[in-house]
């Protein structure tokens, strides 16, 4: 059953059976980090889509977080001041992981363990937060993910 959705500024991609969604300020760095975890997760063979970027309607069913797009932007994501590029897409996913985007030179150095967020109310999720400029985001969402998870992340 699906109950009231918020709209909420992030990019929700899918990677595996794994959703995830990055969260921060705009021009934080979230679309870029979630297109450079699409391609890393593809070079390795795993199934990767974005659901949305700009824009994710959250939702609850049956216990689930789930991501949904809206209709106007599916499998478009914006790499700030190079344009619009279009990925496959999938129109909705359930979340698993929320990755909060940080300036590592602004932002506390160790964050809380067993860090949360909130995502309008009315869901909330595992967070852990990344820096807008890492190199390899996917390689360390997946050692920070399997450090408090203890499950292979992208599987």
């Amino acid at each position: 059953m699906t109950g009231p959705a918020n709209n909420v500024h992030g990019t929700a991609i899918v990677l595996g059976k794994r959703g995830l969604i990055f969260l921060g300020p705009p021009g934080a760095g979230k679309s870029e980090l979630a297109f450079a975890c699409l391609a890393a997760a593809r070079s390795q063979g795993v199934f990767a889509a974005l659901v949305a970027d700009d824009q994710v309607f959250i939702s609850m069913e049956n216990g689930q977080t789930i991501a949904t797009r809206p209709a106007s932007i599916a499998g478009l994501l914006e790499l700030r001041g190079s344009g619009i590029v279009t990925l496959e897409s999938v129109e909705r996913a359930a979340l698993h992981l929320a990755i909060r985007v940080i300036d590592p030179l602004r932002d506390e150095r160790l964050p809380p363990a067993g860090e949360r967020t909130d995502l309008g109310g009315l869901a909330d999720l595992p967070l852990i937060r990344l820096s807008g400029r890492s190199i390899a985001p996917l390689a360390t969402i997946a050692a920070l993910h399997a450090e408090f998870k203890g499950e292979p992340p992208f599987s």
